[in-house]
């Protein structure tokens, strides 16, 4: 059977530097490796040797070189288990972990659910934001999330972007911080009260500094940066194109551009008022769309709005369990895959959905789209082909990665980042569906988290104990901060 290596590259015998002896991890005899290239490839008693934070080879463990395998320092043994790409997420707001749960919060929709919380919300502080960044990551690595965003639009009392970046360097997670911001106060038309906005000056000025010192273009990299003006409804078009300029004549190739869009009927209604235009067309006029873009959730998105992101290639974060507890209503995800769009899975913020479960959120967006164009008003035909299982897992993955503009996460391949996700196939969860369809069984019955989880090759999960930070104190800090907020 067949198997593939990827060379390691020459050494330079010129060099006086001393060479280090890489990191080797094998993954053994895998029941199942759903791979998610190309082809859709899945291997059936196969391993995945991994050098440093690239995977180097992989195939069935019958048709490796012993002597390749022999190459090992550490080894799992993943005999009834099976490995697929880390998960991406794409759109997340993660302090608010601090604030799930709100009773007054529980029943709002949109607009009502924030003017309830950000109250709360201008009381946090640095340490609350490390904090709930690094549980809502540890809730996504347990999950088999190696890759996340998150959107931090709020910057009161001295919190800077850089306390979520350091959060996730400590933790582990492969990460895109995205610095969001807030400039049009309610005595301005806008929804945030005015204690929550900043200048626009000083928001483009730290904008440019957070590219300067963070981002990192590099294959590979760890963390990148995004800007983030939060909606329409809580910044100005000025900002929003200054914004989009600054994005695209920074750092190497650019940075990447997120904000929030067409996320229910009030946004919609806000856009026409205020800007006499849909959604899309004012995105459009802002410069804000293109393929170094990605709008989170696009609910109210219309069949001319699908039409122009197909056209740019502008990404949409799907976020199906937020948009059902705010009752946003359901994305026209179907259409945007079959027109084109580029589409990936997001969380949302802790508040708006109440878990941070990145298979879970893959499950719910199989489902959601099942029923979906049975209520969308187009007359078209549905049921469960609409969505398969390993169609929602590739949003999760390769998906997750188009959307982020990543070529190095989302399969597992040669040359690719060593980000996996492991789970036990003989669990309760997965008894009587793993024996007939492994794949399908992540989908259709959720195992509640992995085996391990692999980031940059590193085992950052193990059987629901997170290696990096010790996750009972951190729990027990949180709560703490989160009954000072309420």
């Amino acid at each position: 059977m067949p198997w593939h290596q990827r060379q390691p590259p020459c050494s330079n015998s010129t060099s006086s530097e001393p060479e280090v002896s890489p990191t080797t991890l094998l993954i053994k005899d895998a029941d199942c490796i759903a791979t998610m290239d190309d082809q859709g490839q899945e291997w059936r008693h196969a391993s995945i040797l991994i050098r440093d934070h690239e995977i180097v080879a992989i195939g069935p463990t019958s048709a490796l070189p012993p002597d390749l395998l022999a190459q090992a320092t550490q080894t799992i043994d993943a005999r009834g288990h099976i490995v697929i790409p880390g998960l991406v997420n794409t759109h997340h707001h993660m302090f608010q972990s601090l604030t799930r749960a709100v009773p007054a919060a529980q029943n709002a929709e949109l607009f009502g659910w924030l003017r309830t919380l950000y109250p709360m919300w201008a009381r946090l502080t640095p340490e609350m934001i490390h904090v709930s960044t690094q549980v809502a990551m540890a809730e996504l690595l347990l999950s088999g999330c190696t890759t996340s965003s998150d959107h931090l639009y709020l910057y009161p009392n001295g919190i800077r972007l850089d306390d979520s970046i350091a959060a996730a360097s400590e933790i582990g997670m492969r990460f895109h911080a995205c610095r969001g911001s807030m400039s049009v106060g309610e005595s301005a038309g806008g929804l945030p009260p005015d204690s929550l906005v900043e200048r626009e000056a000083d928001i483009l000025k730290d904008s440019q500094r957070l590219i300067d010192t963070f981002h990192d273009a590099r294959r590979f990299a760890m963390l990148r940066v995004a800007l983030a003006p939060c909606s329409p409804f809580s910044v100005s078009p000025e900002l929003m194109r200054d914004s989009a300029r600054l994005a695209r004549s920074s750092g190497q190739g650019g940075v990447r551009l997120h904000t929030h869009l067409a996320e229910n009927d009030h946004d919609v209604a806000y856009t026409r008022e205020k800007f006499n235009c849909t959604p899309t067309e004012y995105a459009e006029m802002q410069e804000w769309l293109g393929d170094d873009v990605w709008h989170a959730h696009c609910v109210r998105l219309d069949e001319h709005g699908i039409g122009r992101f197909a056209a740019t290639h502008t990404g949409v974060a799907h976020c199906p369990c937020s948009n059902m507890r705010l009752a946003s209503g359901i994305a026209p995800v179907r259409r945007m895959l079959d027109a084109g769009v580029p589409v990936g899975l997001g969380v949302d913020g802790s508040a708006s959905n109440d878990a941070a479960h990145m298979l879970g959120e893959a499950r719910q967006a199989m489902l959601l789209a099942r029923v979906g164009r049975s209520l969308q008003p187009f007359g078209c035909d549905y049921g469960p082909a609409d969505m398969a299982a390993r169609e929602a897992l590739r949003l999760a993955t390769r998906g997750g990665a188009q959307v982020l503009g990543r070529d190095d996460i989302g399969q597992i391949a040669l040359g690719m980042a060593a980000d996996l996700a492991i789970y036990d196939l003989q669990t309760l969860a997965m008894a009587g569906s793993a024996i007939h369809d492994p794949v399908a069984s992540l989908l259709m019955t959720q195992p509640a988290q992995t085996a391990w989880t692999i980031v940059h090759g590193r085992i950052v999960s193990d059987h629901g104990h997170i290696t990096t930070v010790l996750l009972p104190s951190l729990i027990e800090r949180h709560n703490k901060l989160a009954l000072q907020l309420a």
